[in-house]
Parts: structure tokens; C-alpha cells; sequence
């Protein structure tokens, strides 16, 4: 049985750690995570597709600081507009390339958020590159940034990330996804918006809270989260580190809160995944895009899946 699903991508999918975010590196990861993409498509899916943007929007601040005194800098929402135009552009013709010209069509899409949200008085998203601490103390005093180390890889710029509420483009994906297109949607979460749908705000939404926001919407019934491990792992990083291929929301939602997951990395994965199913969705998926196909058709062990309590009881018994 298939129907309408979700992918989100995250930037890192696009930009890895240890690349500097050329357009060749971007083309050929791109690539890569089209591949499962299209066995969705052809498997009979409707297939909506949310990326990140955490490194890419994070290096055109840099540039845009870099090129102050020369042209004026855009505030940080035209910078999560540009790079839905320029990821999307990327992802549409890696997906048609699988799935034929036309296929693919990315939207740039606004994604209303609480102006009041706690995020603005604690900014944590991490996006660009990774600095070394030297480095990072010295742009947070030139440019007025506020760092933090990310996951013991380094230090980062981190901005605020408040919950999306609701994307305002809804009509135009639900037909744009009914007359047959892959359609690429709030990518790097969408350009913040307030109340009315129309006033910018400076803030970098989290892409997973984004998917699950999406996902809901239009009615889907999995999400996928992919990331670049193959599934979850409890304790991680210590000798009791393990796998964990199925959970319930709820044994999810357990784990979460007793710290398990990182807010800057797995954290908002595992939320995102949670928040859809108690709105309704049927399964979420948290994997690698090497095993995002697989994980789709079901096969054991393929990523971490969780689901409601009644799925598992209906499966077990």
C-alpha cells in the first residue's frame, strides 16, 4: 500500500563535514540522494521532499559578510530564500534525471512562526561550517554572531530556530503533488514568516519539524527522516552504544526526554518524528539515504521505524 510520504534531507546530505560545499560536491551528493528518491516514484508513491540548508546558508553569510563593502548584505530570511533556489534547483534535475524531465518542481515556500517563539532569547541551530574555537570567538566579535560547539566536531554560528506552525503554500503542493510531481517544499524550513503569512523574519526553521509540519498537512502517511547514520543508536558514543530498529512514539518520546538524543543532531529528528505520529501519520523512518529504498519497502533492520502503539500491538499479535 502506498500514498503520500515525506523525505526530508538534510543539508549536511548535501554539504558533508569533511567537503567545502563546491557545486560539484553539491551536484554529486544530490545525485546520490535522488536515487531512493525515485524508486519512491516509481513504487507509486506522491512524494514531497523538504531539505536542510544548515551549511549552505551558513557559507553565503560568510560571503555575504566577505563582500560588505562592496554590495550591501542580505538579512539572514533572503539567504534561506536563496538557498531553497539553489538546493531546489539542484535536487529537481538530480530527481529528473532518475525519473525524466518535468518530474521534479521546487517551491519556495514560507512557513508561519510564533514571533514570540523562546528560540529568539536562545538561538541554537547550527549552521555553516565548522570553526575552530579561535576562529569562531573572533567572527562572533567582528560580525555579532553567537557560537557554539556543535556535537564535539568543532564550533558553529547558531541562530535562532522557532517551531514552524503551518506552511502557506499548502494548496499549491497538495496540486502539485495530485497531478504527479516530486515536489521540493520548505526547503531549509521554509523563509520564516509571522502570523500573516507575509512578513519576513530573521531564523533558520528546523528542516525535520518542517517535514513533520508538511507531512501532516497534506495527509501522508510516512516521513521520512534521513540522516547520515543508518538508524538511531542509544547511548551513543559510550561502550553501551546500540542499534534500535523500532520504537513507539511514546518509548520515543521516553528517550527523548531522558536526554538520550542531542538537540543540535538527532534531538529534532526524533521530535519531528514523534510530533507526526501523535497528529495522525502512520510511520516514521529515521535512516541513511543508502537505506532510505529499503526502509520504504520494509525490510528488517533498514533504519529505525517508529509508529503509533496500536501499529506495533496489530503487528504483534
Amino acid at each position: 500500500m502506498t500514498g503520500r510520504a515525506v523525505v526530508a534531507v538534510g543539508g549536511n546530505a548535501l554539504t558533508a563535514q569533511d567537503q567545502q560545499g563546491t557545486w560539484e560536491q553539491i551536484a554529486a551528493n544530490a545525485a546520490a540522494v535522488a536515487a531512493p528518491l525515485a524508486r519512491l516514484v516509481r513504487d507509486g508513491w506522491q512524494v514531497a521532499v523538504v531539505h536542510g540548508n544548515g551549511p549552505q546558508v551558513g557559507a553565503l553569510a560568510l560571503q555575504q559578510d566577505a563582500a560588505l563593502r562592496t554590495v550591501p548584505a542580505q538579512p539572514l530570511h533572503q539567504l534561506c530564500a536563496m538557498t531553497q533556489g539553489q538546493l531546489g534547483s539542484v535536487l529537481v534535475r538530480a530527481v529528473d534525471a532518475q525519473c525524466g524531465p518535468g518530474t521534479a518542481v521546487a517551491l519556495v515556500t514560507h512557513v508561519r512562526i510564533d514571533p514570540d517563539d523562546p528560540a529568539f532569547d536562545s538561538p541554537s541551530k547550527p549552521i555553516g561550517p565548522f570553526l575552530g574555537a579561535g576562529e569562531a570567538r573572533a567572527l562572533a566579535e567582528e560580525c555579532g554572531w553567537s557560537v557554539a560547539e556543535d556535537s564535539g566536531r568543532g564550533y558553529r554560528r547558531v541562530v535562532a530556530s522557532p517551531l514552524p506552525l503551518a506552511v502557506v503554500e499548502m494548496r499549491a503542493i497538495s496540486t502539485l503533488l495530485e497531478a504527479g510531481h516530486v515536489v521540493l517544499a520548505a526547503g531549509g524550513g521554509g523563509v520564516a514568516v509571522g502570523p500573516d503569512g507575509i512578513t519576513a523574519i530573521d531564523a533558520v526553521i528546523d528542516k525535520d519539524h518542517a517535514a513533520a509540519v508538511l507531512a501532516t498537512a497534506i495527509g501522508a502517511r510516512e516521513l521520512y527522516l534521513v540522516t547520515g547514520v543508518d538508524c538511531v543508536l542509544l547511548d551513543f558514543g559510550t561502550p553501551q552504544q546500540r542499534p534500535v530498529h523500532e520504537l513507539t512514539a511514546d518509548e520515543a518520546a521516553q528517550h527523548l526526554a531522558d536526554g538520550q538524543f542531542p538537540p543540535g543532531s538527532m534531538g529534532p529528528k526524533v521530535a519531528a518524528a514523534v510530533a507526526f505520529l501523535r497528529d495522525g501519520g502512520q510511520r516514521a523512518v529515521i535512516t541513511s539515504a543508502g537505506l532510505l529504498a529499503s526502509a520504504a519497502a520494509g525490510e528488517p533492520g533498514a533504519g529505525t521505524s517508529l509508529q503509533p502503539v496500536a501499529a506495533r500491538v496489530v503487528q504483534a499479535s
